[in-house]
């Protein structure tokens, strides 16, 4: 015969107790199902708070993923605009390039190499980088184009520079040139004054024959200041023969100027004059039939025509 425990339970309030019999067993089941249940509530408690924190982390990743995103687009954006300053400083080059050509055309100064492009000798102008991929796409695709283009970039930049060094030295050769080639009446226009001989052959106001006249004479009131024609060397201040009190420049380039009958010489040998310095004032020194100035133009040795060489 099975073995019965008996329970008793006691009521509240002042009723009366109860008492109820059961098996050993059904108080086994019982424990198990009461522990399965608290089991099965620990098991639940357990998923929903590890559920809950992986929730929070998934949203956490969310909001992680989602600022990433929007770096990335940023980054991409900064991508594009860096690619439109590549567009924008590659038309500036060649705008450059183009400017330099016609300089030199002006100038008639060649290029010292053969080439005619910055971007190297059969070189095409690279197109224009497509700045308008959508921000969501990849820019795989434009950076690779953009590191190609800015070492193209990189060159064409470097032949640019070399050939604007080459046109600089160019043009302050050609202006060196230009300031040390007479150009000027050694008198100035705001002076009232009057040729009285002219280069070439003429009747001699001494001896009344033929001779050929290598200079070029401009009268004036005595002590009318004479101006160097261009920038040069005194090579010789003093007096000389039947030019009287005589001054010598050398500009250069073969170029030689003399001006004769100087009343007084401002200027000594070995100093340095430019165009428009008063060298000398007008005289009558020498043979000379009154105040002005015989000025010749010298090319190579030999005496040229000044008038020439008179552009006022």
């Amino acid at each position: 015969m099975r073995k019965k425990i008996s329970l008793v339970i006691l009521g509240s309030s002042g009723a009366p107790a109860r008492q109820v019999c059961t098996s050993k067993t059904s108080i086994y089941l019982f424990g198990i199902v009461l522990v399965a249940l608290f089991a099965g509530v620990g098991y639940i408690v357990y998923d929903y708070y590890n559920l809950r924190d992986t929730t929070s982390h998934l949203q956490n990743r969310e909001i992680y993923l989602s600022s990433q995103l929007e770096e990335i687009q940023i980054q991409r954006q900064q991508i594009q605009e860096f690619a439109n300053e590549i567009n924008s400083l590659k038309s500036k080059l060649v705008a450059i390039n183009s400017f330099e050509k016609k300089i030199r055309i002006i100038a008639n100064i060649e290029k010292t190499n053969d080439s005619d492009n910055i971007f190297g000798v059969g070189g095409s102008i690279p197109e224009d980088l497509d700045a308008q991929i959508p921000l969501k796409e990849k820019h795989n695709s434009l950076m690779r184009d953009m590191h190609e283009q800015i070492e193209q970039l990189s060159m064409a930049s470097a032949n640019q520079q070399e050939d604007l060094e080459s046109l600089l030295k160019s043009l302050e050769d050609q202006q060196n040139l230009l300031a040390s080639t007479p150009a000027i009446r050694p008198i100035s226009r705001n002076i009232n004054s009057w040729i009285t001989s002219r280069f070439g052959y003429r009747k001699s106001p001494f001896t009344g024959r033929r001779e050929f006249h290598k200079g070029y004479d401009i009268a004036s009131r005595q002590d009318t200041p004479i101006l160097a024609t261009a920038d040069g060397v005194v090579t010789f201040a003093g007096k000389k023969g039947l030019y009287g009190n005589f001054i010598v420049i050398d500009h250069g380039h073969g170029l030689v100027t003399r001006y004769g009958h100087c009343h007084k010489i401002l200027k000594k040998r070995g100093d340095k004059v430019k165009r428009w310095e008063t060298i000398a004032l007008m005289g009558n020194t020498g043979r000379s039939t009154g105040p002005h100035v015989h000025y010749e133009v010298h090319l190579n040795g030999i005496p040229v025509n000044p008038v020439k060489y008179i552009l006022n």
